[in-house]
């Protein structure tokens, strides 16, 4: 009723306030459903665990009734949906345990609030035995894996990529370089050739903005050949959600 409608809307509120103020982490162990799952969205960093987080609007009955549309409660809101589909996951674990495990990284790498900054180590060469001259060919035409040339330059080669599963022609992620913590924004020429698209700029903007607002430096590895054209692009709203990056590096 009325009154849950009023306890959802105190929960968003104070998600909203806390929003760049200090980080918020979800954790999706279980069914999360209906309005619920506006809470997590609302958060920096979601993590799922693969048969376990259900997250969704409207459940498998639902679409059933209104569309006559079959679909199970995994194939809809499933933790690799939301891994690799949807974006709204940032870490995706195999098991409870390891999700566990995936939260102490990100935590290790930014600040408890926006006033501070985050935890500075000993700096570490990196571990990487290749040069960045061996990793980017000559030839502008050939792909390579970006996320090499990141480890050749981060402290002890120890990169954390964000949304891994989604969007992959960006790269982002946190290291360390000097021992202060850096996040990058970097193209990844062997995914569509590191284009941009609607999901890779919502992608590279929120963690731009997520960095900007804890003090993370940014670091933008560029390499592309532009925005992704087409109609389904255009239809889709590219030039919208390539202002959001604009936005977030402004």
């Amino acid at each position: 009723g009325v009154g849950a409608l009023a306890g959802y809307g105190e929960i968003f509120y104070r998600n909203t306030i806390a929003s760049g103020v200090i980080p918020q982490i979800s954790l999706i162990l279980g069914p999360c459903a209906g309005g619920a799952v506006y809470s997590p969205a609302l958060t920096d960093f979601v993590f799922v665990v693969e048969n376990i987080s259900k997250m969704f609007i409207t459940g498998p009955n639902v679409i059933k009734t209104v569309l006559g549309e079959d679909i199970s409660m995994e194939d809809l809101g499933g933790a690799r949906v939301h891994a690799e589909t949807t974006g709204n996951a940032h870490f995706y674990a195999q098991s409870e345990q390891e999700c566990f495990e995936q939260v102490k990284r990100p935590v290790s790498f930014i600040p408890w609030n926006n006033p501070e900054r985050a935890k500075v180590v000993e700096s570490k060469e990196p571990a990487a035995v290749m040069n960045i001259e061996d990793v980017v060919p000559a030839d502008p035409k050939q792909p390579y894996d970006v996320r090499n040339v990141i480890k050749c330059i981060v402290d002890d080669s120890d990169f954390l990529e964000v949304q891994e599963l989604w969007a992959a022609n960006i790269v982002i992620g946190f290291g360390r370089m000097g021992g202060e913590t850096v996040g990058f924004v970097a193209n990844q020429p062997m995914v569509l050739a590191g284009v941009l698209d609607c999901d890779s700029a919502d992608k590279a903007a929120r963690f731009i903005r997520f960095c900007d607002s804890f003090n993370i430096p940014i670091i933008t590895l560029e390499d592309m050949p532009g925005y992704l054209p087409g109609v389904d692009q255009e239809h889709a709203g590219v030039i919208r959600h390539g202002a959001k990056v604009l936005y977030a590096y402004s």
